[in-house]
């Protein structure tokens, strides 16, 4: 006897209901998919850290040309933004499955401190770019010294 998934249910009929929004020309209806979880909401997915001179974001982008992602930075803000190219079938082609996303995508991290403008680095390689952030002077910890009295 087999037991019914109401969650795997749930899950088939989102996927039902973004086909037919794609098939009818929407690729994001509304900007979201259909009952999507929050965690695929948001491209690019990122990892953000810091030690104690530099911050660090780590930006998943598998499938996105440099060339077609746009990094700025402003006050304590840091934005990638970009394009993703939509899938090309080739004729004859039958596509059983199409779930890579495409079209135009922008993530913004705010941070926790401020930053030296003039000490950015970003590269990119094999879909992950990585972006190492300055601290200002004034944001790095101090040590203070203590006296005893």
């Amino acid at each position: 006897m087999a037991t019914w998934d109401v969650f795997k249910e749930l899950d088939n009929l989102r996927r039902e209901i973004d086909e037919a929004f794609r098939g009818a020309g929407y690729s994001r209806p509304l900007g979201q998919t259909f009952l999507s979880p929050v965690t695929g909401r948001r491209f690019p997915l990122v990892n953000f850290s810091e030690d104690e001179g530099h911050l660090f974001i780590e930006a998943l982008l598998p499938g996105v040309d440099p060339k077609d992602i746009d990094l700025t930075v402003l006050r304590n803000t840091v934005t990638i933004s970009g394009e993703r190219k939509p899938f090309v079938e080739r004729e004859g082609q039958i596509v059983h499955r199409s779930e890579l996303g495409s079209g135009r995508f922008s993530r913004t991290v705010e941070l926790p401190v401020d930053i030296d403008p003039e000490k950015i680095n970003a590269s990119c390689r094999d879909g992950v770019m990585r972006i190492t952030l300055a601290k200002a002077e004034h944001a790095k910890p101090k040590k203070i010294e203590i006296k005893l009295a």
